[in-house]
């Protein structure tokens, strides 16, 4: 059974951090490209942030020098480091593939940023 867990959601201050951490199954971790994806209330989901097995990082525009995604391919694990957060990045956070033939994401973390 392929699982996509994500942790380390909560409430943080304008211009505070949080890191987002995700485990995802062997069996489609270590062949994908893992990526964050976010919803905010009454907005359609984005793309953030992805990292291929060789770590090469894409980021969307609004949160390049901000938010840092990594992986550890060892442990099938990824992280978003998310900094100088803002009001706007406030939404659910997904972890999940992309660019395979099925993708699989997980159920989310809730990412609120108070002003």
């Amino acid at each position: 059974q392929v699982q996509v867990v994500e942790s380390g959601g909560g409430l943080v201050q304008t211009g505070g951090s949080l890191r987002l951490s995700c485990a995802a199954s062997a069996s489609i971790f270590s062949a994908s490209i893992m990526a964050w994806s976010r919803q905010a209330p009454g907005k359609q989901r984005e793309l953030v942030a992805h990292v291929s097995r060789e770590s090469t990082t894409w980021y969307l525009d609004s949160v390049k020098g901000r938010f840092t995604i990594s992986r550890d391919n060892a442990n099938n694990t990824v992280s978003l480091q998310m900094n100088s957060l803002k009001p706007d990045d406030t939404a659910v956070y997904y972890c999940g593939t992309v660019g395979r033939a099925l993708n699989y994401w997980g159920k989310g973390v809730l990412v609120t940023v108070s002003s």
